[in-house]
């Protein structure tokens, strides 16, 4: 069924932001299973999760555009793994493992998978990413000549100001980047951004103007064709759950969950405006880069039985009447003195109080 009414397109649109945040957690769990951080293949792949940060916020920009009222806040867009892609034809199951060629070549490709010329726009049932894109820009060009869809675009709740992100090492900054959604021509230029660095068309395998950077598709081929090595991978438990990790180890992994639904509260922060946004933006980098990421990398390092290691499970924390900071400082807390090398941790989440 086309998009055919305002409240189709919003729908349709959460769906993008939904599956956007589905994907980053695989990427994330590929990327801490490397054994080293540095490595080509993990910064290829951190490229890529930056870009899907970016494409769920363009994405945002866009429902906030039309009307919409995202919900980062609740847990609607949270995923659990294992899961289906939603509305992928035919299934796809998406899980939560140690980087491989398999991976790459079955599941991350697959997500990737360009768009052909030929293939139709399908909003409810697609084959690629790109299909779906499509049919958010002809629904929007087919409804502006019958609504004002951007009569009220709610400007200063989207996350458009250009300084809010820069490109990682692999992304290019002219593949495109934040930017304000107010009418028809910047919702295409939006959604072309992500057609572009994602997918990409079935001819093309450049990100941007200058040839510098590759779709996501090509840069998983990198990998796949062995250009760049994968490297030593940790055997990382698939699909863990932290009630099956010893009890220390457990805690950390809630540490990491409930800093994982932190990041969800302070994206519905940002997109709410005000002149506390960029204080937001500055906890999403705090939280992304400096607590995820030791916390996980933490988490690998930690062998459970059969030679297996831990790994950051993604489960849906729920915060208690304490309150997230609260909360949070406990949780690290705990975690320092079970593990005093987690202690930079415990001390850096006090820079979250400003907004949680």
């Amino acid at each position: 069924m086309p998009i055919d009414t305002p409240d189709d397109l919003r729908q349709h649109i959460e769906v993008a932001i939904k599956v956007e945040m589905t994907t980053i957690p695989p990427y994330l769990f590929a990327m801490y299973s490397i054994a080293d951080p540095d490595s080509e293949a993990a910064l290829l792949i951190r490229s890529i999760v930056a870009e899907e940060m970016l494409h769920a916020a363009l994405a945002t920009n866009l429902l906030l555009a039309v009307g919409g009222k995202p919900d980062f806040a609740g847990t609607r867009y949270m995923p659990t793994y294992p899961m289906d892609l939603p509305h992928h034809q035919p299934s796809l199951q998406i899980d939560l493992a140690r980087c491989s060629l398999d991976l790459i070549e079955g599941l991350f490709m697959s997500i990737e998978q360009p768009e052909t010329h030929k293939a139709p726009p399908a909003p409810d049932e697609f084959e690629s990413l790109g299909q779906f894109y499509h049919a958010l820009e002809q629904g929007l060009t087919d409804m502006s000549r019958r609504f004002d869809l951007f009569s009220a675009p709610r400007e200063a709740a989207q996350m458009s100001d250009s300084s809010f992100y820069r490109p990682v090492q692999m992304d290019a900054e002219d593949s495109g980047g934040l930017m304000l959604i107010n009418d028809l021509d910047s919702a295409i230029g939006a959604i072309e951004i992500i057609i572009h660095q994602g997918e990409g068309l079935s001819h093309e395998k450049w990100a941007d103007p200058g040839h510098q950077e590759l779709t996501h598709y090509h840069k998983l081929l990198r990998i796949s064709d062995g250009f760049i090595p994968l490297g030593d991978v940790i055997p990382l438990r698939t699909n863990p759950r932290a009630a099956d990790y010893p009890s220390d180890i457990a805690l950390v992994a809630d540490l990491f969950n409930a800093l994982y639904r932190a990041v969800y509260m302070v994206m519905g922060r940002i997109f709410l405006g005000g002149e506390e946004q960029p204080k937001a933006v500055g906890a999403l980098y705090l939280l992304m880069s400096g607590l995820l990421s030791p916390v996980a990398r933490f988490l690998t390092e930690c062998e459970l039985e059969n030679g297996e290691h831990a790994a950051p499970t993604f489960e849906i924390h729920h915060f208690g009447d304490a309150g997230p900071i609260e909360e949070l400082t406990e949780l690290a807390g705990q975690a320092a003195l079970a593990f005093p090398q987690l202690s930079p941790v415990h001390e850096t989440i006090h820079g979250l109080g400003l907004i949680l």
